[in-house]
Order: C-alpha cells, then sequence, then structure tokens
C-alpha cells in the first residue's frame, strides 16, 4: 500500500522548502519489472493522474495560500498549470490540483520504469506503484517529490561554474549518514526525500563555507534549528543547519572557508552531524539540488 503525506512536517528540521512523499516500500525484488508486474493490482491505488482535481480561483486566494490548503509547494501548481508562468493567478482561474507534490513526465517509447527511476533519482517499485501498478508503460507519468522547474522534460538540472563552492562545509572529509533524494526509513518502512545530506561529525566541530557569498540568514528556524543560510553568485545558496553555535551574522560577507557555527552535540539515538543543502534559486523559490554535484568529498553513504 502507499502511504503519502504531501504536506511540510512541523517541527522537523528535515522538512522546510520539501515536499515530503513517504511511500511504502515494497521488498527489493520488486524492482525487477517482471516481478513488479506481479504485484496485485488490489495493492495500489489509481494512477496519481487519474486523481486530478479542479479548483477555481476565489477573490482573495494567493498560489501560496492555495497550495498549502491541498498540502503542496507553489512549484508543483506552476508545474501542473504552465498559464501561471506567464503571470499571477487570476480571479475564476481554474487550477488542476494533483494528489501531493510531483511533475508529469512524457515516457518515450522503450523506457523501462528502471531507466526512469535513475533519470529522476527515485525508485522503480516507487514510480511503479504511484503510477497504479499498470503492466504496459504509460506513455505520461507522475514522478513524486520532483520539482519541475529543474527537471522537467530533460530529467536535467542546469548546474552554475563548478569552482563556485570549491570547499567543504567541515575541515575533514565526513561519512554521509543521510543521502540526498529519495532514502529508505527503516524504522517507518517507507521512503522520504531528503534535500541535503547528513555529514557525521562530532559535536563542537567547526562549520565552513564552501564557497564566498553573503549570509542571508543566521538564527534559529522552527524546521531546521539553528541554521545559517548563505548565498553565492549564479544564484547558488547553501544551507548548514544541526549547528550548536553560530559565529556570523545576516549581511556579512564571507570567503570560502570562513568559520559559520559549530555542530550541535550528539542525539538520543544519533551520533553529531551537520545537515547541508544546496539550493538553486528559480522563479518558484530555492530548489534543492543533490550537494554531490557542487560539492567535491560529498559520496553516497
Amino acid at each position: 500500500m502507499i502511504a503519502i503525506d504531501g504536506k511540510q512536517p512541523k517541527g522537523s528540521w528535515m522538512g522546510i522548502g520539501l515536499a515530503l512523499v513517504m511511500i511504502t516500500l515494497l521488498p527489493t525484488s520488486a524492482l525487477a519489472t517482471t516481478q513488479m508486474a506481479a504485484v496485485s493490482q488490489a495493492t495500489c491505488q489509481p494512477p496519481a493522474l487519474s486523481r486530478l482535481t479542479r479548483y477555481r480561483v476565489g477573490a482573495k486566494d494567493t498560489l501560496a495560500a492555495i497550495a498549502e490548503r491541498h498540502g503542496l509547494i507553489a512549484a508543483t501548481l506552476i508545474g501542473f498549470n504552465p498559464a501561471l508562468q506567464a503571470g499571477p493567478i487570476k480571479v475564476g482561474q481554474e487550477l488542476v490540483i494533483p494528489p501531493y507534490n510531483g511533475i508529469q513526465v512524457r515516457v518515450n517509447p522503450g523506457q523501462t520504469w528502471q531507466q526512469l527511476a535513475k533519470l529522476y533519482r527515485t525508485q522503480a517499485d516507487v514510480l511503479f506503484e504511484v503510477n497504479g501498478c499498470v503492466t504496459t508503460m504509460p506513455t505520461t507519468i507522475f514522478v513524486p517529490g520532483v520539482n519541475w522547474y529543474t527537471q522537467a522534460n530533460s530529467g536535467t538540472t542546469a548546474t552554475p561554474s563548478s569552482n563556485l563552492l570549491g570547499g567543504y562545509p567541515l575541515s575533514e572529509r565526513a561519512a554521509v549518514i543521510m543521502a540526498y533524494g529519495w532514502q529508505p526509513d527503516a524504522a517507518q518502512n517507507r521512503m522520504i526525500f531528503h534535500t541535503g545530506v547528513g555529514l557525521i561529525s562530532q559535536g563542537g566541530a567547526p562549520v565552513l563555507a564552501v564557497g564566498a557569498g553573503t549570509v542571508a540568514f543566521a538564527g534559529i528556524d522552527p524546521v531546521y534549528g539553528k541554521l545559517v543560510v548563505v548565498n553565492h553568485a549564479q544564484g547558488l545558496q547553501t544551507r548548514y543547519a544541526n549547528l550548536e553555535t553560530i559565529t556570523v551574522k545576516a549581511g556579512q560577507r564571507l570567503r570560502q572557508g570562513d568559520r559559520l557555527g559549530r555542530v550541535a552535540a550528539p542525539q538520543v539515538n544519533q551520533p553529531p552531524f551537520l545537515y547541508f543543502e544546496v539550493r538553486l534559486n528559480s522563479p518558484q523559490g530555492w530548489v534543492a539540488q543533490n550537494p554531490q554535484d557542487f560539492v567535491s568529498g560529498i559520496s553516497d553513504p
């Protein structure tokens, strides 16, 4: 069965700016197409694209308010309603509302679930269930949790100059305790989409700017906790969370390697770690990117 929650969690540093889509895991063997086809139709909901609804814009509506009302992010609504790319919403306008965050993707002839999963950095069994466990590949599928701005149509992400972020967020290379993208949550037997990476460190370890920039935020966030946000050139932004102390202020200019604060002490059943994100500016806001594409030394766990 698919368990989906499109709303952002409150009080969790993982959730801000991310459309959390949590999906119950199938057995690993379901990654094989022939075995996925054997899954009973009774275990799947109807395809996500068959559950689109309509909403008529009212006089006091805003795009952000409509998105929040439906447990979505604004970028999802823009992706399903291309007219919104040309200007603001209008009273009386009818919007298409998907059941949760994601994008529509046209499927090329011969493409498999495994190929599409690799292209959109998800898992084949996730795509299979979300699209109704159909044995014949549809011409259009729904990919959950992917922002249309960076991924739609091409499945690629525009990458600014790679030398902008030449540093590393810690003084030493660290193991990844939490990888970017769709990752299994063994405790809940579900898939969770992470907008950044967790780097194992030591409590009190210095946190460093990975590139020159300006501090956009330095303080306590209700989701991230103690957080530093740095804006860089070419529309890039980095975020450093799970901090014990912060040593910079908003508006401060930074050089690569400048100290931002220190990693928080270990928590119950959890080693100390830095939560690190890279985001790219877009008309729809700061879109999470895979830190591996921008900062060397970050590898899969």
